[in-house]
């Protein structure tokens, strides 16, 4: 089941549309805001199970568990049950402890499709990030990744 999941997941980044502006670097986040949601409170959050159907997401770069250096690329992979369809729209990216909206900062390097997000040149301070994904689906469900990144 593994290859055949990443053979799929292969074959759906192929196919995720990709605009970058000639893979400029661009700051995601500030060195501020990184330090400020580091010495934030962490944040209350319910403890909820996720939503049957809910759509997922795949985090194809940066890879998960290495450090990584910056700018960094960055690409997402969206999934849908049979029952419904990605929207695109709803994609939501909160950085750190504040949850600071960065979704626009990442959009103005990329377009974003039903299937996916990719963009390259993301520049991050060095240390230690999260990233809180979300994106809904047309019945309303959502789903959330979170993303933590080690720069180097």
């Amino acid at each position: 089941m593994m290859s055949t999941r990443a053979s799929w997941l292969a074959g759906l980044v192929a196919g995720v549309a990709l605009s970058v502006s000639a893979a400029q670097a661009f700051e995601l986040v500030s060195l501020q805001e990184q330090q400020a949601a580091l010495t934030a409170p962490e944040p209350l959050s319910p403890k909820t199970n996720p939503v049957a159907g809910a759509p997922m997401i795949d985090i194809v770069e940066p890879r998960i568990g290495s450090v990584i250096t910056s700018p960094t690329s960055i690409q997402l992979v969206f999934q849908a049950s049979a029952s419904s369809a990605v929207r695109p729209e709803t994609f939501k990216v909160l950085y750190g402890r504040l949850r600071l909206d960065i979704t626009q900062r990442l959009l103005g390097a990329a377009s974003i499709t039903a299937q996916g997000i990719a963009v390259k040149g993301a520049n991050l301070p060095k240390g230690s990030h999260r990233l809180l994904l979300s994106i809904e689906d047309s019945l309303g469900r959502q789903g959330q990744r979170q993303l933590d990144i080690e720069v180097n």
